[in-house]
């Protein structure tokens, strides 16, 4: 079944889930202290130890230069997902096990930078 746009809005909806999707593959694949590394040079700004502040870094860079078209963005509760909401539909851009691991288990301390 095609879900027929409802709004202007939803016209939007595909490109920002794209761009999202595209600022996310370069960190889907990593380690999680590859993660950590890769979104500290993106924000200049160091790793945070506690869950949200790195559900928040992972958010930052997934919205980084993207033009949301009036959507609303967020990391889901699970934390497995960035979740597009706003329009007459939702959508979930995953972000990869590495990521998830990254954001609720941080970074192992015997791979951690000093």
């Amino acid at each position: 079944m095609t879900i027929a746009p409802k709004d202007t809005k939803d016209l939007a909806l595909a490109p920002v889930a794209a761009a999202i999707d595209l600022n996310l593959q370069r960190v889907r694949g990593l380690t999680p202290a590859k993660v950590d590394y890769e979104l500290t040079l993106e924000l200049n700004n160091p790793s945070r130890v506690d869950v949200d502040e790195r559900a928040a870094h992972v958010l930052a860079v997934a919205l980084r230069d993207v033009d949301l078209h009036h959507w609303s963005a967020a990391i889901t509760d699970d934390f497995s997902s960035v979740r597009l909401s706003g329009g007459s539909v939702s959508i979930d851009v995953g972000l990869g096990a590495s990521v998830l691991s990254y954001i609720v288990e941080g970074v192992p301390a015997e791979t951690a930078r000093t």
